[in-house]
């Protein structure tokens, strides 16, 4: 097994401030309730949920949106884009160690890790994948802020065909089943990128859609045949396949914005979704 090593935050400073009081602050006021916003109902558990992962003045207000419905879990199976194509491996997990970031280090759980690794052999230890890698970091701050004493599970995707997302999703679920843990997972995912908002507004309700029927290969399809550059789609496949295997029942799509709504340039956005599935 690899020595245990501590993950530096890589856009601390530049995706979300740097300065743990000016972070606390700004996630506060993401998380803070919104007039039209629900509330789940007591005690409820859910599966997982999709998220985006751009510079919080973009979509902070998404995910936290998201994130003020949670309840806190033990630990966390965040999985998200590799963007950079860092790295070797198409499912690169960090199984110990710990991450840091301006709020401190969260631990990786080890167990649960290793245990997804001998159940899917795709996944494979590979640090290198999220050196530079932020759609897995921003979720953190928000976890940190919202629970305590959890873990983490890391994975960042390359390129998967579907049938082996798919295989992916039935292992975490496989494993999911047989902990006693309460666990999350969380799917990093912006939508379209950088086409005018109509266009992109219609666009992502397509993938949307798929996500809310809880179709994976659905989902899968129509990022391809519509050319819906999703750069999570994915992590969020995975998501939606493993979300099968534990029975869930519903998703919900608690806010959508494109970065224009954050005052950005209306002819060249990028969709924001925050969905719940249970």
């Amino acid at each position: 097994m690899p020595t245990a090593s501590v993950r530096h935050p890589a856009v601390a400073g530049r995706f979300y401030p740097s300065r743990p009081e000016t972070l606390a602050r700004e996630l506060a006021s993401y998380l803070a309730p919104e007039a039209e916003a629900g509330t789940p109902a007591a005690g409820r558990r859910w599966v997982g949920c999709v998220v985006p992962h751009a510079g919080y003045m973009y979509s902070g207000h998404v995910a936290g949106a998201v994130y003020r419905r949670l309840p806190p879990y033990s630990t966390y199976v965040i999985l998200g884009p590799n963007h950079f194509g860092r790295g070797f491996a198409s499912l690169a997990i960090m199984s110990s160690g710990a991450w840091l970031t301006p709020l401190g280090e969260v631990p990786i759980n080890e167990t649960l890790a290793r245990a997804l690794m001998k159940r899917s052999p795709a996944v494979q230890e590979d640090h290198e994948a999220h050196a530079e890698e932020h759609s897995l970091e921003v979720q953190v701050p928000f976890l940190q802020y919202t629970a305590k004493n959890f873990r983490i599970v890391p994975i960042a995707f390359g390129w998967v065909e579907y049938a082996g997302l798919a295989a992916f999703g039935r292992a975490l679920a496989e494993v999911l089943r047989e902990t006693e843990e309460a666990v999350l997972i969380v799917a990093s995912s912006d939508l379209n990128h950088y086409e005018p908002d109509d266009r992109t507004r219609i666009k992502d309700r397509k993938a949307i859609d798929r996500i809310l029927a809880l179709d994976p290969a659905g989902l899968d399809d129509v990022v391809h045949r519509e050319r819906i550059s999703m750069c999570g789609y994915a992590p969020t496949v995975a998501l939606l396949a493993a979300a099968r295997e534990l029975a869930a029942s519903e998703a919900e799509l608690v806010k959508y914005a494109t970065s224009a709504d954050a005052g950005g340039d209306r002819a060249a956005v990028v969709g924001y979704a925050g969905i719940l599935i249970g």
